[in-house]
Order: structure tokens, then C-alpha cells, then sequence
């Protein structure tokens, strides 16, 4: 690992096949003596950037991130140069990802709050478990095509997936999309077949005060790619809402009756 100072505020390092302790390690060494920027390069999967970091440091990466980008992040801002492993963004409070290409399975896993923005596709499962509480309330935004359950027990936040790059007669969405969800919001731009939905869900038509949410929300991902938010707009979105805000509670409070001898 090479670690050089650029100027009073800003770091370089390069990290090779330094095992991610020792990054992780010399970035919060860093982040606790002032730095403002630290850049990353020769990142070759390195695991938890970012994780727990509170001071609102911007933190570049080239390469590709490993998994748990951004765990529990709760202010610094990070940009990644290339694709993004699993679990981006996991359990993350405050701040901001961005990804300049692909991410993995299980991103956005229990987000909490701000902001994550990839350009390209994501994998399985992304969005479970988001949730929102008071003022934080997560988007995470997608430009490409999500993969089988997506938003999966979704209990809160922003889901946005855009299918920029998707071909003609290509689903935007797996299976099982929004499968237990109740809270929260996905939107979806093009139509989502129903036979890929949960029955926890129905799909509605986008109202003006959608539009508003989308065209705010879509600006900092717009500004990220240089899209353009009418460009975006210009196609029709799909709306999907839960129907039920506790979609297994009968379920579990059958099975746990039967077992407590409540329910014979």
C-alpha cells in the first residue's frame, strides 16, 4: 500500500493487494487528522470502505469495491470508478453512494437513509428490508435492469429503477418482485408484469404528486450521469404500493399461538 498527500486536505492511496483491514484502517487514520478527499486506486475488492465513518469525508474509488460498500455509512460521500460487489450500502444511514457501473446482490440491505445511485444493473434482492424512520428515509436509485425479489420485505424509503439501458422485449424486473412488502414505495419506469409481483402488493398509475417525488428524487442522479430529468420522465412510470401493512402477521401469530398452546 503507497499513500501519498496531494495537498493539505487530500489523499491519495494505492491499494493493491492490501488486505481490506488495513485500508479500511489508514482511511480512518486519515479521516481522524483532517482529510477532506482520499482517492483510492488499484482497488481490487476490498471490503467495508466507508463503514461507520460520521465526518463528511469524500472518498473516490477506482476499481472495484468489494462487498459492504458503505455499511453503515452515516455522512461521507463516496464514488466509485467501475462496479460495486454485494450489499452496497447495507444498513447505511446518511450519505451518499454513487457507482459508475454494476452492483451486486443484497444492495441497500436494511437502509435507513440517504441516498445510493448506481448507472448500471443490480443483482437479487436489492432493496430488502429497507426501512425509514423520522427524517431518514433512504432512495436508492437504479439506471439499469434489478434481478429476482426485488424490494423484498420493503418496509419503507424510495425503490426507483429505470431501465435505461434495457432492450427491446427485456423485463426490467425478476420474480418475485416486492414479495412481502409493507412500506414504502417502489417505482418502476416501464410496466412490471404481474405474474413477477408478491401478492402483497398492486400496481397504480402515477399521480402529480408522484411526479414531484420522481423529479426531485431523480435530480441528484440525473446531476450524477449527466442524464437528463425530462429525458428520464419522458417514458410512463409503474406505482408499487403494499396492500397489507403486516403481510404474514396471521401467519406468525398462528404458528406462534399453536406453539404457546394458546390456539389448539
Amino acid at each position: 500500500m503507497e499513500v501519498k498527500q496531494l495537498n493539505e486536505t487530500t489523499y491519495e492511496i494505492k491499494c493493491g493487494t492490501t488486505h481490506y483491514r488495513i485500508v479500511n484502517s489508514k482511511i480512518k487514520e486519515l479521516v481522524k487528522n483532517g482529510a477532506k478527499k482520499i482517492i483510492l486506486r488499484e482497488v481490487y475488492g476490498q471490503r467495508y470502505i466507508g463503514t461507520g465513518i460520521k465526518e463528511p469525508v469524500k472518498i473516490e474509488i477506482h476499481g472495484t469495491a468489494g462487498n459492504d460498500l458503505g455499511i453503515f455509512l452515516y455522512n461521507p460521500k463516496i464514488e466509485v470508478f467501475g462496479n460495486a460487489q454485494d450489499c452496497v450500502g447495507n444498513t447505511m444511514m446518511k450519505g451518499e453512494i454513487i457507482v459508475r457501473g454494476h452492483a451486486g446482490d443484497v444492495c441497500g440491505y436494511g437502509m435507513r437513509g440517504g441516498k445510493v445511485y448506481i448507472e448500471g444493473d443490480v443483482g437479487y434482492r436489492v432493496g430488502i428490508h429497507m426501512k425509514g424512520y423520522k427524517e431518514f428515509v433512504p432512495t436508492f436509485i437504479i439506471g439499469g435492469k434489478a434481478g429476482n425479489f426485488f424490494g423484498e420485505y420493503m418496509a419503507g424509503g424510495k425503490l426507483i429503477l429505470l431501465g435505461l439501458d434495457k432492450k427491446s422485449g427485456e423485463d426490467i424486473v425478476g420474480d418475485y418482485c416486492a414479495t412481502g412488502m409493507h412500506g414504502g414505495v417502489i417505482y418502476v419506469r416501464g410496466e412490471v408484469p404481474k405474474r413477477y409481483l408478491g401478492k402483497e402488493v398492486k400496481i397504480f398509475e402515477i399521480d402529480d404528486r408522484d411526479k414531484k417525488i420522481l423529479e426531485t428524487e431523480l435530480k441528484g442522479f440525473a446531476k450524477a450521469f449527466n442524464f437528463s430529468v425530462e429525458e428520464i420522465m419522458s417514458e410512463p412510470f409503474t406505482k408499487i404500493v403494499p396492500v397489507s401493512a403486516r403481510p404474514y402477521g396471521r401467519m406468525y401469530a398462528h404458528r406462534w399461538g399453536i406453539a404457546s398452546g394458546i390456539i389448539k
